[in-house]
């Protein structure tokens, strides 16, 4: 019996260490035969690359001769977020003339920034009312103050055209 209480201990202690051991996980450009970094400058051609590395992982926005190859590799350790433990953009840029490889950058985990992304907050134009402004305004527009007629063409302080 207690053999069985024993052994009972051992597997849900097990299991436990188990369900918090780190979770590895790849995304993006996963290098099979040729790494992007193997490209060479001058003698490759858009050809080439595509022939070696595949479609990229993304083309330049604003200039279609910039091609991204993009990888990750992240751990997940239970209810922790996950981190980012490499992380590779590789930047190859065409001649426009030839399509011939210009330039090839590599850009890791510390080349990054920070993004502020918008806090979903629409900023309005204007001054802010205080609770006073407010409550007065809302009485003044249930109609609990007199309000003067004005016609068109005419001042309200006024009388007459």
């Amino acid at each position: 019996m207690l053999r069985k209480i024993a052994l009972a201990l051992t597997v849900t202690s097990l299991a436990g260490l188990c369900a918090c051991s780190p979770t590895s996980s790849y995304q993006g450009f996963q290098a099979i035969d040729h790494t992007p970094s193997e490209v060479k400058v001058g003698e490759d051609t858009r050809a080439t690359v595509l022939a070696r590395l595949g479609s990229p992982s993304a083309v330049s926005t604003f200039d279609k001769n910039t091609w991204f190859y993009l990888s990750q590799v992240t751990s997940h350790t239970a209810f922790y977020r996950p981190h980012i433990n490499k992380r590779d953009v590789v930047a190859i840029t065409f001649r426009p003339s030839d399509e011939q490889v210009v330039a090839v950058k590599t850009y890791g985990v510390l080349d990054g920034r920070v993004i502020a992304y918008n806090s979903r907050e629409t900023p309005t134009r204007g001054r802010e009312m205080t609770v006073l402004e407010q409550l007065l305004g809302s009485i003044s527009a249930a109609g609990a103050l007199p309000q003067q007629e004005v016609n068109p063409g005419q001042h309200g302080s006024r009388g007459g055209p």
